[in-house]
């Protein structure tokens, strides 16, 4: 199974660790193209502060990761599972994990990303800023960017298990599964169900936080329980047998993913 989460806005700081090497991430297909993601990124907040702060879209209270990002060769690094951090991470708590779990972490998750495509949570990364939104001035809309090289990586590293992809919309942008690799893949919708006092129906939404924390906690299960779906079908069953209220809607053709509804009626 493969698990493709986003990345985390806030991020821990990067410590104290060796400096980034870039030959030793996950996905070693993606090099070039992060080569020339991290030379573009770097070389634009040690050149210009104002015109890197327009182009990140961050605030003047995010002007400290301007330089952050322009050291980003020589900082240390630190495990992603620990560099991310926000609400879905929090709900994972991937350190909290025992030993059995985080192995199944490191063999099955991979955390999508502006600046380095998609990273393992094992891979040790520099803190930084740079989200699937941005449009760089040399390589432009690193969504549309990323495409052409996830396409060629991440067919071998989606090998032939089931996928879930928990990803929000802009970093799904970079890579979509096709033909038979999106015949095993599901995505997750996280709906908060509530009865209107008014006419007594149950109405649906969204709920961003607890949208991810619920994704966080699915995904904290799996790794605990060592379940292991083949295939989408099997998926629906496990999280059901875990307690989750799940309704599941199969593509109407071949090469289309699972569509998955989790519904809760109680946020915490």
């Amino acid at each position: 199974m493969l698990v493709l989460l986003p990345p985390s806005e806030g991020k821990a700081s990067s410590g104290r660790g060796a400096p980034l090497k870039p030959e030793s991430l996950s996905l070693p297909a993606l090099a070039d193209a992060r080569r020339a993601v991290l030379d573009e990124l770097v070389d634009l907040c040690a050149a210009d502060e104002e015109k890197a702060r327009d182009v990140l879209g961050l605030s003047e209270g995010l002007r400290g990761e301007i330089a952050k990002n322009a050291e980003l060769r020589t900082a240390g690094a630190r495990p992603a599972g620990e560099i991310y951090t926000g609400v879905l991470y929090d709900a994972l708590d991937l350190a909290s994990l025992d030993a059995a779990a985080k192995r199944r972490a490191a063999r099955s998750l991979l955390v999508f990303s502006g600046l380095w495509g998609a990273v393992g949570v094992t891979d040790r990364i520099p803190s930084y800023r740079c989200s699937m939104g941005v449009k760089l001035p040399g390589l432009g809309a690193l969504g549309a960017y990323w495409r052409t090289p996830m396409a060629s990586a991440m067919p071998e590293a989606a090998g032939d298990g089931l996928v879930l992809d928990l990803r929000s919309s802009a970093y799904a942008a970079a890579w979509k599964p096709k033909g038979e690799v999106a015949d095993r893949t599901a995505t997750v919708r996280v709906l908060h169900a509530q009865l209107d006092p008014a006419t007594g129906v149950e109405k649906r939404s969204v709920v961003s936080h607890f949208n991810k924390a619920t994704k966080g906690r699915i995904v904290r299960s799996l790794l605990e329980t060592g379940a292991r779906p083949k295939n989408p079908a099997e998926l629906v069953e496990v999280l059901r047998d875990l307690g989750h209220v799940v309704e599941a809607q199969a593509p109407a053709k071949a090469g289309k993913a699972w569509a998955l509804d989790v519904v809760v009626r109680e946020i915490h």
